[in-house]
């Protein structure tokens, strides 16, 4: 289940924009109404009802996105981010659902815990965010949580993401447990007797930085383990950020094999290479790391197949003091949620290299699908949850909607931007 402050539904007529939705087979220029939050017409020249009216000319109208992936740091540090803030730099990237992750203190492991968090959400977030439970009772990997009590609190997936689950018989184990529940295990693979204590990929970035390899082959050993359990038991699993091209072949042959499985990948995946280590700037830091052009290629063209299905932003704000310190003694993780659809549209879009109607599809329909979402779309009778996007708009990233700064994007111009959000019907952001 997904959750939002309650507001009301507004009236609103977007005139003359360019209607994109790829599920839905639109591509025109066109007015779009919405009386009450809800998408009411579709059409040329639109009555405006006494509604507000929206002039996207020369901006491109998609279904907002959804973000399967993001790090609210709620409960146990705030200061980093809460509900509120995360929810509001969501709607500042075009944004109107996403799924938080569990590895919080406390870890979100009991109905109680799980509980909370719903409340508040119901009370502050300003775009809807479902929230995913722990696989494991602390993330510890040596009893599974209740799952069918999670469940029926609202959990939307399990997960314990940022540690994997080590034991390959008690990740079976959670495979059989979850299928009685109706809900996905998203799985973080990580072979940590191979990763160890690497700090950027193994290769030769890392030997002449002096830096300890974290090798591609401690992910894709535990993307096949994974999927052979998948496949064994019959059960969905998802994988989340995949970086090397071997855990993408790894996927192919799992889905040729009729295993039930998906993949989500990273907008810094998807743009950077290892290379970009060596500013030796803190915000390069995440796990999995950056990987090799072979792998970045890898990557691309399996989201432009649909081999992996969506676009997540592994959104993980950290406070400053964390960050401001010695690439090696730093955090993993960057935000990204202000940020996803402008730096793809800039360095892959506008580049060529990805159609922008494949990137709609893989921030929208594809992870709805994952999760079994409503899936947001210009339809009549449908929810408003609507990105307004001006392409051709010159931004510098500086300010944030987050309370964290850890972007890897920090002084970089991008082009394309979120003009409006409409989220449950109302407008969540406007520029």
């Amino acid at each position: 289940m997904l959750y939002i402050k309650e507001r009301p539904g507004e009236n609103i007529v977007v005139r003359a924009a360019r209607v994109l939705d790829p599920t839905e087979g639109i591509d025109a220029t066109l007015d779009v109404r919405i009386d009450g939050g809800m998408i009411a017409a579709i059409g040329e020249s639109l009555d405006r009802n006494e509604h507000r009216v929206v002039d996207g000319a020369g901006l491109v109208l998609t279904p907002a996105f959804v973000d399967p992936h993001v790090h609210l740091r709620t409960p146990g540090r705030e200061d980093e981010e809460t509900i509120a803030t995360g929810t509001a730099a969501a709607a500042a990237g075009g944004f109107c659902a996403i799924l938080a992750m569990p590895n919080t203190d406390p870890v979100v492991d009991s109905a109680a815990t799980l509980g909370a968090l719903v409340e508040t959400a119901a009370r502050q977030a300003e775009v809807a965010v479902g929230f995913l439970a722990a696989i494991t009772r602390g993330q510890k990997g040596e009893e599974l949580t209740e799952m069918a009590e999670l469940a029926d609190s609202g959990a939307v997936a399990f997960s314990d993401d940022g540690v994997p689950v080590a034991s390959a018989g008690m990740m079976r184990r959670a495979l059989q447990y979850a299928s009685i529940t109706g809900r996905k295990l998203a799985l973080h693979c990580e072979e940590r007797s191979l990763s160890s204590d690497g700090q950027v990929h193994e290769g030769t970035v890392a030997a002449e930085l002096g830096f300890h390899g974290y090798p591609s082959v401690a992910e894709s050993v535990m993307v096949e383990r994974d999927l052979a359990l998948a496949g064994y038991e019959g059960q969905p699993v998802h994988l989340l950020h995949l970086s090397s091209a071997d855990s993408v072949a790894a996927l192919r042959r799992a889905r040729a094999a009729s295993i039930e499985a998906t993949a989500e990948v990273t907008p810094h995946h998807l743009v950077l290479t290892d290379e970009a280590v060596r500013t030796l700037d803190a915000n390069m830091k995440m796990n999995p790391p950056l990987r090799s052009a072979e792998d970045r290629t890898a990557l691309i063209e399996a989201l432009q197949d649909g081999t992996i299905e969506c676009i997540a932003t592994d959104h993980a704000p950290h406070a400053l003091h964390e960050k401001d310190v010695p690439f090696e003694a730093a955090p993993f993780g960057v935000t990204g949620l202000e940020t996803a659809f402008a730096v793809v549209h800039t360095h892959l879009v506008r580049g060529g290299v990805l159609p922008l109607a494949t990137v709609i599809e893989r921030m929208t329909a594809g992870p709805a699908r994952v999760f079994g979402l409503d899936r947001p779309r210009v339809a009549v009778g449908a929810t408003a949850n609507l990105a307004l996007l001006d392409l051709e708009r010159e931004w510098t990233v500086e300010t944030f909607k987050s309370r964290s700064r850890n972007s890897w994007l920090l002084g970089e111009t991008l082009v394309g931007q979120v003009a409006m959000t409409i989220a449950g019907g109302a407008v969540a952001f406007e520029r």
